[in-house]
């Protein structure tokens, strides 16, 4: 009887690594189909005259890789890509930026466009360790300059997560966050489509599956974490609707690459910890974010982050549709080159003017063709 007692959390322990090491192995998910209302604006960005890539050399000797966009003036917007997405995605805004004046910065993250290998980092952490590296080797030609940073989607959540950092978010004058996909369980997140059929008043738009989740891994690899093992954090865990056939898209994400890009588990908290002017661009007719939920998240925790919801645009509009693209540039070069406080320059206390928030100046910074 004792060797019997004995024996029983034995057989726990195996049963229950059993069960562990089945999620992780078999909990996953198949590749999600195309997502054509997602990514066809995208694909249809005219390209011809994308600036070549550049790199810099991060802490851990990698070379990564980023694009540039001269100026004329003392501004300087750093421009973060959304998830499984590239430098190249956010060229018609750094177009429009550049002919407003703005020196334009757009790195791939690691893990991203032409940085190898694709979907995974080394830890929970190198993505804000490499935009420090980056920052660092910029600044040196704009010492005079503001500076501004600009996330679309995931990157807005990551810009986020940015701007709530104690040492990193100094290095920004300001924030812009363009359709921010805050995280998976935020209220303003889609759920299902029978649940988008209900909120838009301008047009019907059905929600989105933007990426396949292996949830049961997830749940096997936040198990072992817990118990202080982190050597399959590397394995794939979410999959997203991109072809599979372009260099630059990526499409899995890596267990720890999914915890590092996007806003901290506590994204409110993230809110309530900015200390420097932000302001918030969002579709009404977002395919994968609530506009108003959304707006409640901001509003609810900082009444001073003005959140502005365009009419009639969807997910990838905001960042390759002009009318979008005016309110934004708009809202980047309004009382920018201000560095005085708020109190002291007549600017709002987002930091960006407020006469006319979200509203770009009657005659908006000429965008190029390309973009139209």
């Amino acid at each position: 009887m004792k060797r019997m007692a004995t024996r029983i959390p034995l057989y726990v322990l195996l049963i229950w690594g059993a069960v562990v090491a089945s999620l992780i192995v078999f909990g996953t998910a198949k590749q999600p189909p195309l997502a054509p209302a997602i990514t066809g604006p995208f694909a249809a960005i005219d390209d011809h005259d994308l600036p070549p890539l550049r790199r810099y050399r991060a802490r851990d000797g990698a070379q990564l890789t980023f694009r540039e966009y001269p100026g004329s003036g003392r501004q300087v917007a750093v421009l973060i890509h959304g998830s499984a997405g590239s430098s190249r995605d956010l060229h018609p805004l750094a177009l429009a930026l550049q002919a407003a004046g703005v020196n334009v910065l757009v790195p791939d993250l690691r893990g991203h466009g032409w940085n190898r290998p694709h979907g995974d980092i080394a830890y929970v952490g190198q993505l804000d360790d490499d935009l420090t590296d980056f920052i660092a080797t910029q600044k040196p030609q704009f010492r005079t300059s503001e500076w501004t940073a600009v996330g679309f989607s995931s990157g807005g959540g990551f810009t986020l997560r940015i701007a709530a950092e104690a040492s990193l978010g100094q290095d920004f004058d300001r924030y812009i966050l363009i359709s921010p996909y805050l995280r998976h369980n935020a209220p303003s997140v889609r759920g299902a489509d029978s649940e988008a059929k209900r909120d838009l008043s301008d047009t019907a738009v059905r929600a989105q599956t933007w990426a396949a989740v292996s949830t049961g891994r997830i749940i096997g690899l936040t198990i072992i974490n817990f118990l202080g093992v982190h050597i399959w954090d590397g394995l794939p865990v979410l999959g997203f609707p991109v072809p599979t056939d372009l260099d630059a898209a990526t499409c899995t994400y890596s267990w720890r690459l999914l915890q590092n890009f996007g806003a901290h588990t506590d994204y409110l908290a993230d809110i309530r910890r900015v200390d420097r002017p932000m302001r918030v661009f969002v579709g009404r007719s977002d395919e994968l974010l609530d506009a108003e939920k959304l707006k409640i998240e901001f509003q609810t925790q900082r009444q001073d982050v003005p959140v502005v919801i365009l009419p009639g645009l969807g997910h990838s509009d905001m960042v390759t549709r002009p009318e979008a693209i005016r309110a934004i540039v708009g809202a980047a070069t309004a009382d920018a080159n201000a560095s005085a406080p708020a109190s002291a320059s007549g600017a709002s206390p987002s930091g960006f003017s407020s006469s006319s928030p979200g509203i770009p100046p009657s005659k908006p910074p000429a965008i190029p063709v390309s973009v139209l």
